[in-house]
């Protein structure tokens, strides 16, 4: 993943609003890992660019279950 400081700035300070999915999902995350929001939030946007730009050099999402079962992941 890119460098969180070459904008210049080691942090930055965001004021969102999130739909009622993003928030039962981030309620979700929080609970099953003991991240706190922010951190969620961290995690995940920078798991998101990295994936975005996987795709984008043209590389594809695949998820295999324990029984070798693949699924392609389409993020739009």
């Amino acid at each position: 993943m890119g460098d969180p400081t070459a904008s210049g700035a080691a942090s930055e300070r965001f004021s969102i609003t999130l739909i009622g999915a993003a928030v039962r999902a981030l309620a979700a995350l929080t609970a099953a890992t003991g991240l706190s929001k922010t951190d969620a939030i961290n995690r995940s946007v920078q798991v998101y660019g990295f994936l975005a730009q996987q795709m984008a050099d043209g590389k594809e999402l695949l998820l295999r279950d324990k029984d070798g079962t693949t699924e392609r992941v389409h993020i739009v």
